[in-house]
């Protein structure tokens, strides 16, 4: 294979594995391409395959499921390392042994300390040819939430705003439904199918009541519904507590939470989070990001409202912005988009552009947090 084969098998991978986002934490979303060459040198593809929902099989299984006995002396594409610990399946780099492949590519070594390095270690043991660091680059954003998990102990945390041009989330008197438009709108579903949970803050959830599940996309799959609520004033009759048997609802909730609505919402079929205060005595919501963590969350996408995006700022928490903004102006009297931030001084930008596309009569800015 050329080096330019190698780059374009796997961006293949990694595109395969971006079809489990959302769908397979606390797993990786990982891809896996299998190609042999024909009697005239050509590369073909034989295999291919990407983790599955729930996380099993891995997609090395089902890539040399797919390739049955064209596997053997073939070149695999991996976009993380194939796993080399036992846990519900034997690991994928005993498969790939056990297949007779010639040669794995892998784009990352794995950081979950159960393999960094040792599948690697496992294959090249067997004789098995292995190059890494192919589109590290592009694997690492593909997998950006596990790999936060693994080294921080959090998801990553995409904070999305819908705001007119001059900041505002709503009117004076409180009206903001709809700012932004239809395929706007849809556009954030999207987000939601491809992210593991979705988040807002107490106060978003009393005045807006919000669903919070994927609609009208056909989804086979609805992300973990959450609240940050210090004081747990959700009420159970909200549309969050009466669809619990649609899909799931946990709650970060602090000390001060009384005991009785914590009884009624785990009653209910809830997940509950107790955290700490911070120093101002609000939900110490670094804390919470930890608890998501430790419960195997890998990607997060927060709605709001102002005081809860605030906070994940405050906390340099916010990894990645996606602001989609309107063609409106409220003026100083409406609501603005973030609660205070004590801002006091410029510095560097804290985030970068990626991208800036019309989505409709609309504009989706996306920014990542900057390096360094």
């Amino acid at each position: 294979m050329t080096a330019e084969d190698d780059a374009r098998f796997m961006r293949l991978a990694i595109a395969l594995g971006r079809r489990g986002l959302g769908r397979v934490w606390p797993n990786p979303a990982v891809g896996c391409v299998i190609v042999r060459h024909r009697a005239d040198g050509r590369p073909v593809i034989v295999g291919r395959g990407w983790t599955q929902p729930g996380g099993r099989p891995h997609a090395e299984t089902v890539a040399l499921a797919q390739a049955g006995d064209a596997a053997r002396g073939a070149t695999a594409y991996v976009s993380l390392e194939p796993c080399a610990h036992h846990g519900r399946t034997p690991p994928c780099a005993e498969a790939l042994i056990a297949a007779g492949v010639a040669r794995v590519v892998s784009a990352l070594r794995d950081p979950d300390p159960r393999v960094d390095g040792g599948g690697h270690a496992l294959l090249r043991s067997a004789g098995i040819r292995v190059d890494e660091g192919v589109e590290a680059e592009a694997a690492a954003a593909a997998n950006a939430g596990f790999l936060s998990r693994v080294r921080r102990g959090r998801p990553w945390v995409t904070l999305k705003l819908a705001v007119t041009l001059d900041g505002r989330i709503a009117t004076a008197t409180g009206a903001s439904r709809w700012i932004t438009g239809p395929q706007a709108r849809r556009a954030v579903h999207a987000m939601r199918a491809c992210h593991d949970a979705v988040m807002v803050g107490a106060g978003t959830a009393r005045a807006d009541d919000p669903d919070l599940r994927i609609r009208d996309m056909g989804a086979s799959h609805q992300p973990v519904r959450i609240v940050a609520d210090s004081r747990l004033g959700l009420a159970l009759d909200s549309r969050l507590g009466r669809s619990l048997d649609a899909a799931p609802v946990w709650l970060l909730h602090g000390p001060q939470a009384p005991a009785a609505m914590i009884h009624a919402w785990e009653g209910a079929g809830a997940r509950l989070f107790a955290c700490p205060r911070d120093a101002m005595g609000r939900l110490d919501i670094a804390a919470g990001l930890q608890r998501l963590g430790e419960a195997g969350l890998t990607r997060l996408l927060c709605e709001g409202g102002g005081g809860l995006a605030a906070s994940l700022l405050r906390a340099g928490l916010v990894d990645e912005l996606a602001i989609f903004s309107a063609g409106r102006l409220f003026g100083a009297d409406g609501t603005a988009a973030l609660a205070s931030l004590g801002v006091t001084e410029l510095g560097p930008a804290p985030f970068s552009l990626v991208e800036a596309v019309p989505v409709g009569g609309d504009m989706l800015h996306r920014w990542r947090r900057a390096a360094g």
